[in-house]
Formats: structure tokens, sequence, C-alpha cells
């Protein structure tokens, strides 16, 4: 059987689906594996890499995107679509509810497509997930973007003319975007606080080392699978004086906050921004979802009542060659977990590939994407 891995095609993505210690290990379990001249030159993995691993090259990538299973970061453009064949498989981290596009024309061409984002958060599917390794990167980097975004220093400084008190953190989300990021805050040395509609994150927030404040809810706000969902208005009202008066308080606002691990809730509000101090930060770590900040612009900075609105997009391809290492073993344990005899099996009795997969002989079967395209009539 071959894998096929092809060069990302959206725009500043410098991330690739396998590096040269994944690619080995997979022909060590009996697969052909082909990579993309120069797929790997942005992540850090140049050409020559991949031939010390016993991986072939391919400068065609119609040839690498016609294999048996092609491994992406990202889902796949029309064109990739166009060059795959019928009965092929397609792994990556496709996000199908943001890209209804892709779903829809994988199913038309015939292909069985999994996302690793939608794997189920279980224990055996871990090594597997990659919206959990990204995440990670997400707010490591997020921490750092807001710590030299700040006017001031993240730790308490004891200097010869006095002492500087320490920036004080509000971290908005503790899965694990937020988790990062109160961790990478307080290892700089910032004073931390965090919120979570999920009360039961409170000893996880404690145990990286950030204070825990929160609402004690009307009704349960966990979706299961350490997602959040939708509070109702009342809860909602409450939350809202919650992060009026720390944002307020705060020197920098990290945002991470997704319903369903998807789409972003917008929780920060152009009056609690204007609340700010001056010189304040806000790092919207969901401008991929839209963002949590009512005045965020998802790939931009702006400035807003002397308050600096960050929204990065796709931060894990800022550090493309640990992205690229972690996303790489995500996907290689995926793919082991269900090789017999050298090949890729397809069984839709196991809890994995059940939850992850997006099409399949020429049918939408993720339920939620298939609700989202019937109600958007396509």
């Amino acid at each position: 059987m071959r894998i096929g891995v092809p060069k990302e095609a959206t725009e500043g993505e410098r991330r690739v689906a396998l590096v040269p210690e994944s690619g080995k290990k997979l022909l060590q379990a009996g697969y052909e594996v082909a990579v993309e001249a120069g797929a790997g030159t942005a992540a850090g993995f140049p050409d020559a890499t991949f031939r010390e691993a016993g991986v072939a090259l391919e400068s065609s990538q119609a040839v690498v995107l016609g294999s048996d299973l092609v491994l992406k970061v990202n889902a796949p453009d029309p064109h990739e679509v166009a060059a795959m064949r019928s009965g092929a498989i397609v792994l990556g981290s496709l996000m199908p509810l943001r890209n209804l596009g892709a779903v829809r024309a994988l199913a038309e061409r015939g292909v069985t497509s999994f996302s690793t984002d939608a794997i189920p958060r279980t224990t055996r599917a871990q090594a597997m997930d990659t919206l959990s390794s990204m995440a990670n990167i997400a707010g490591y980097k997020g921490a750092l973007l807001a710590s030299v975004e700040l006017n001031k220093y993240f730790p308490m400084l004891m200097t010869a003319a006095g002492m500087v008190p320490p920036a004080r953190v509000f971290v908005v989300g503790a899965a694990v975007a937020g988790l990062q990021a109160i961790a990478t805050a307080r290892r700089l040395g910032a004073n931390v606080f965090a919120t979570d509609v999920r009360p039961e994150v409170k000893e996880q927030i404690e145990s990286v080392g950030a204070k825990y404040v929160g609402i004690e809810l009307k009704e349960a706000a966990s979706a299961g699978g350490g997602y959040a969902k939708e509070l109702t208005e009342e809860d909602r009202v409450r939350q809202r004086e919650l992060l009026g008066a720390q944002c307020a308080l705060s020197d920098v606002v990290i945002t991470t906050a997704l319903i369903g691990g998807v789409f972003a809730p917008r929780l920060i509000t152009a009056a609690m921004v204007q609340g700010m101090r001056p010189g304040a930060v806000i790092v919207d770590l969901a401008a991929d979802g839209g963002g949590n900040c009512e005045l965020s612009q998802p790939g931009r900075t702006v400035i807003a009542h002397g308050v600096s609105i960050l929204a990065p997009l796709n931060l894990a391809a800022t550090m493309p060659l640990h992205a690229s290492l972690l996303f790489s073993r995500n996907l290689t344990a995926f793919v082991q977990a269900f090789t017999r005899d050298k090949a890729f099996q397809l069984d839709f009795t196991d809890d994995i590939q059940q939850g992850a997969v997006v099409t399949h002989d020429g049918e939408v079967k993720h339920a939620r994407t298939l609700d989202a395209l019937q109600k958007a009539g396509t």
C-alpha cells in the first residue's frame, strides 16, 4: 500500500504531515512512502533527510496525491481532491465543520476521509490527537507573543531602582491551549488567573500555577470529551460580569475558548476592552474559529482603546519543526493502529474510526458535518 505526502497548499502553511522518523516507521510497517519534493523544507526537513530515512521523493504532486493513503495537515483544496482517486483514503486535520466545501468534494470523489481533530478524547486515541498537539503549541506561542507585545516585564524583578511588580495575566479557557498558556506565563514569572465554564478543570488550572476564578453555573457547560457547550442566557450574563471585572484588572488577557473545539464564542466585548488598562494586551487564540474578542480581526493586530489585540492564525505553523514532528507522530500512530498485513484496514466498528470518519463511499458520515451541509442547503 502506498502512502503519499504532498506539500501543503494552504497559504502560510509551513508544516508537513510526515517527517523522516515517522516515514521510516511506516516503511518498516510494510508501506511504500512517497513525499513530494520540497514538502518538508519550510519545516526544517530538507529532501536529503527523507532520502536518508529511505523515503521516496516524488517531483509530481499529482502522483503523490494519487496514492492509496494520503497524509495531509490541512483540508485538501479542490485541485488536490481532483487528483485523488476514488476509493483512496485521506488522513489529516480536516476541520470538516470549517471546510464544508472540501468535505462535499471528497464525498463526490468517493474518497474515504478521516479527520484527526474529530477523534474521541479517549486514552487509546490520545497519541493520535493532532488537535491537542497543535493547541499545546498555540498556548505556548500565545503567551510568548503577549510577553513581547506588553509594555512591561512579566516577572517581578528586584533592581537597583526598586522592585518591579509582576504582570497580571488572565487566561480564558482551560483546555490544552489554555493550560499551556498558563504554564508558559507562569514560567515567565507572571501572576496568572484563569477561568473556564467547566468547573471540573479548577484543579488542572491550579496544578499549572494559576488561581482559578469562576462562576457557579446554573446548568453544566461540559459537552464531554474535554469540550464546552454554550451557556444558558442567565449564566452568560454572570460570566460577562466576571470577565469584565477580570479584564479590567489584567495586563494581559489570553483567550482560548471554543465551542465543541471548533467555533469561538464572543466573550470579550468592546466595552470590556474599553475598561482595560492602556497598554494592556489581548491575545485571541481562538481567531481560527472566529475569535473570542468582539474587536479581534483574525490574522491582524489592532489597537483599540489603547489595548493591543492580537488575533494570530495557525500559530502552529510558526513553529513548524516541532509542530510537524508532533503532527507526524499523531498521524503515524493512527495509521499503525489500523495496519494489518502491511495495509491500512477500514473498521468502522472501532470507536476511533467511527468518530474520525468524515466521508466514505460517496457519503458524508460525520453527523455534525452532514447536519451543517443540510442546513447550508448543499
